[in-house]
């Protein structure tokens, strides 16, 4: 049995003996109409789902079955508890309707009559607001009358408590009417209103009990809500934590994804009419986007961060080799040069133009400066090529062969360690990371980038998501996928691959192009990525369809780009 069906069947156990008593009564069947009707109101409160909505269906109920004029819902706000106040909710009102609505606060404390239920837990039904016991703590603000030509008389409050009997609100109704079409003035309020009897009050606690769980069970949901959104909020700033330079990927990529997935809705003719995304599928969407790389927290950082093909680290001790191999040389070289005029004393004339010895000195310093300066080209070499676009160039293509040749020179050179042992001074795994014929990974790097989509999954799975989001896992999962099945890392097709994936697809397809933070690449044109959207659709990976509508409604301006 549900909480509302439970509290349904409370509700209607405690009327029974109330019921019994009034069936002899002249206004017998009035009354059982009237439990009836609470009855009813006590299924449509378990039904709302929006506080809101539901604090005005509660006011509206209950002013209905008492004629009350009007009233108000105060809540109770503890997030302080060293100064707890209520927080002004809703209100109502027939004789001025056009009231503008501002939520305000109050301090807990018996001054008011609101503060005083809420403290007490006791229900006050007072018969004329303006005319007060001088001994009570707590007193009537005329602000509201005065201000709006008003005239408050008959007040019942009650406490809205929950099953514990805690109190989480004030329920305060004002003025019951004789007559339900009368508006009141401050010259009639007097003769047109009535007091609350022991019914009304009656009536209205078990309404507002049942009220009470309606919005616990509300504020509940609402508080589920918050979780979520507090736990994906710290998972994309985790994320942002293991790779700065993608900070606010995560965001934009939500934001084009429901903002594509809104202009789906809006169709109405076409293979794409027929889809429509609600508020709760819309937020699925978003947390599945904004989730979607949450498996690189499991990625190595080296790998995750890694923006050119040499590790820096690799890259410093590479330069580290250069640089002793040229020390190396220099040493040698005045070795050399000093054993030279050891073993020739009188090598120095006075015509040093015509002196064999001086151009035999000449030559060694010509050989160490071509060396070394073959070595300067070697290292630019390798920190030419460290970079991922190098090999991309149409000036590679051409010079594929020399370059090709002084790589292998490279690979063949050896230079003198500190130890005194040849060593080379660029590894055969270095040079294999300078040739990788595109990007910055190699075959087991992109694999460990890449299983970033299933580790999304394994631990958005775990995650106990409400009925509403329990599709943001698998959502999450398509994200790499593409329509002709060349995708990972199920190699999905199709229609296999969720329709909210394919725009989720599309929009990290987008912001991954277009982004203006990363320091290993330049942010591309938008009419360039367009270009790069629609080739993909020629090569079977993303959805025409789709694509047409994120181009044609410029789903790209809610990141402020224009075409």
């Amino acid at each position: 049995m549900t909480e509302s069906s439970l509290s349904l069947a409370h509700l209607d156990n405690n009327h029974k003996a109330l019921m019994a008593k009034i069936y002899g009564g002249s206004e017998s069947r009035q009354r059982i109409a009237l439990i009836e009707k609470l009855l009813a109101i006590g299924t449509a409160l378990s039904s709302a789902s929006d506080l809101g909505e539901l604090l005005q269906l509660i006011l509206l109920k209950c002013c209905e079955i008492t004629k009350s004029d009007a009233g108000s819902v105060y809540l109770m706000d503890s997030r302080d508890e060293s100064n707890p106040k209520l927080i002004f909710k809703a209100t109502q009102n027939t004789s001025l309707p056009n009231i503008p609505f501002e939520e305000f606060s109050l301090p807990l404390n018996p001054k008011s009559l609101a503060g005083y239920v809420a403290i007490t837990g006791e229900t006050l039904s007072i018969e004329d607001a303006y005319n007060l016991p001088e001994t009570a703590p707590y007193h009537f603000d005329r602000d509201f009358d005065q201000k709006f030509s008003y005239r408050t008389c008959s007040v019942l409050v009650l406490p809205m408590q929950d099953q514990k009997a805690n109190t989480i609100g004030v329920l305060q109704l004002i003025n019951r009417k004789m007559e339900s079409d009368v508006t009141i003035t401050p010259a009639n309020a007097l003769q047109v209103t009535q007091s609350y009897s022991m019914w009304e009050e009656t009536i209205l606690r078990s309404l507002a009990s049942q009220a009470a769980i309606s919005i616990e069970r509300n504020l509940l949901q609402d508080d589920i809500e918050n979780l979520f959104e507090g736990f994906v909020k710290a998972s994309v700033k985790a994320i942002e934590s293991r790779d700065p330079t993608t900070s606010g990927h995560s965001e934009r990529v939500a934001l084009l994804t429901v903002g594509l997935a809104e202009e789906v809705s809006r169709i109405s003719n076409g293979k794409l009419r027929q889809e429509y995304f609600g508020d709760r599928q819309l937020q699925e969407i978003r947390y599945a986007a904004l989730l979607h790389d949450f498996g690189k927290i499991g990625v190595p950082e080296a790998i995750l961060n890694k923006r050119q093909k040499l590790y820096p680290g690799n890259l410093e001790v590479i330069r580290q080799r250069f640089a002793v191999a040229k020390r190396t040389l220099q040493w040698e070289c005045a070795q050399q040069k000093f054993q030279y005029l050891v073993e020739h004393p009188h090598a120095h004339t006075k015509d040093e133009a015509a002196c064999p010895h001086c151009e035999k000195l000449r030559q060694m310093d010509e050989e160490i400066d071509k060396t070394l300066n073959q070595l300067d080209e070697y290292l630019g070499l390798v920190e030419k090529f460290n970079r991922p676009e190098a090999i991309a160039t149409k000036q590679f293509e051409i010079l594929s062969e020399q370059v090709f040749y002084e790589f292998t020179k490279l690979a063949q050179y050896r230079y003198r360690d500190v130890d005194g042992q040849l060593k080379a001074i660029v590894s055969e795994a270095d040079l294999e990371q300078l040739l990788l014929p595109r990007g910055n990974l190699n075959p087991e790097e992109r694999q460990a980038i890449e299983s970033h989509v299933s580790q999304t999954y394994e631990f958005l799975k775990e995650i106990p998501w409400t009925k509403e989001l329990k599709n943001v896992p698998d959502l999450a999962y398509g994200h790499h996928e593409k329509l002709d099945g060349t995708g990972y890392p199920r190699g999905l097709k199709g229609d296999e691959i969720p329709i909210q994936t394919q725009m989720m697809t599309i929009a990290d397809i987008y912001d991954a192009l277009t982004a203006a933070d990363r320091p290993y690449k330049k942010p591309l044109p938008v009419p360039v990525v367009v270009r790069i959207l629609r080739e993909e659709v020629e090569r079977a990976h993303l959805s025409d369809d789709l694509v047409e509508v994120f181009v044609n409604r410029g789903v790209f301006r809610v990141l402020g780009h224009s075409l």
